[in-house]
């Protein structure tokens, strides 16, 4: 890829897994499957050509509404990448950080997903958050009673302190695929002023130059953040 200008941070909305799978006449758990082996493959094209942040939309809180037997193949998914399949996460060789509420999640899945994020801890090199049971009206709203539980008021710093992206930087670019056009409440505080970029690639086929295209395009966008060109 040409010398272009790259985002620190590259937040993920993996759709279409689902709607690849059916396309294919096999089962949304064959989707999610191709879905996870993918994320793996572009987060790691992402670190390789200098991105330093990624963060993935891998389940949101309303997922957890979607049937028990969908819902079933997504946690022997995650027991599957947290636990035995796990290298494949250690294997690139960065910060492995878990955004959003795991409590709800089965305890075996929340002892494997602590073990990742301890044994990656040590990593500096860049960071990928994976977003478990997050939704962003939710982490509003916890900070917002965090900050009234502690009695004092909060000005857009000392607020962004209260989310779980604390100490971050808000992310450049988001993609997301699959051919919808919105966030679909992931990271509403902090993508403020993110540039997006929306693919009509379902997830499972959005490819290392997909991903090279979308940071290009990204480059070729004058971000202004409300000022006036060249002031």
């Amino acid at each position: 890829m040409k010398r272009i200008k790259l985002p620190t941070h590259v937040a993920f909305i993996m759709d279409g897994n689902g709607r690849w799978a059916r396309r294919r006449f096999r089962p949304r758990a064959f989707g999610h499957r191709a879905g996870v082996q993918n994320m793996i493959k572009v987060c790691s094209h992402a670190f390789k050509l200098g991105v330093r942040i990624v963060t993935v939309y891998a389940l949101s809180s309303e997922n957890l509404s979607r049937p028990k037997e969908e819902l079933d193949e997504l946690f022997d998914l995650f027991r599957s990448y947290f636990g035995k399949k796990r290298d494949r996460l250690t294997e690139l060789e960065v910060k492995v950080n878990v955004l959003g509420d795991i409590s709800v999640l089965p305890e075996d899945i929340q002892e494997s997903v602590l073990e990742v994020v301890q044994e990656t801890s040590g990593y500096t090199d860049g960071l990928m958050n994976i977003c478990l049971n997050y939704g962003a009206r939710g982490e509003i709203v916890r900070a917002v009673n965090a900050a009234v539980a502690c009695g004092r008021f909060v000005d857009e710093t000392s607020f962004k302190d209260l989310l779980s992206t604390a100490g971050l930087p808000d992310p450049d670019l988001i993609i997301r695929t699959g051919g919808e056009v919105r966030l679909s409440n992931f990271l509403l505080y902090q993508a403020a002023y993110s540039e997006l970029y929306f693919s009509k690639k379902m997830w499972p086929e959005f490819s290392k130059r997909d991903l090279e295209r979308a940071i290009e395009n990204y480059s070729a966008r004058d971000r202004r953040f409300g000022n006036v060109k060249g002031e």
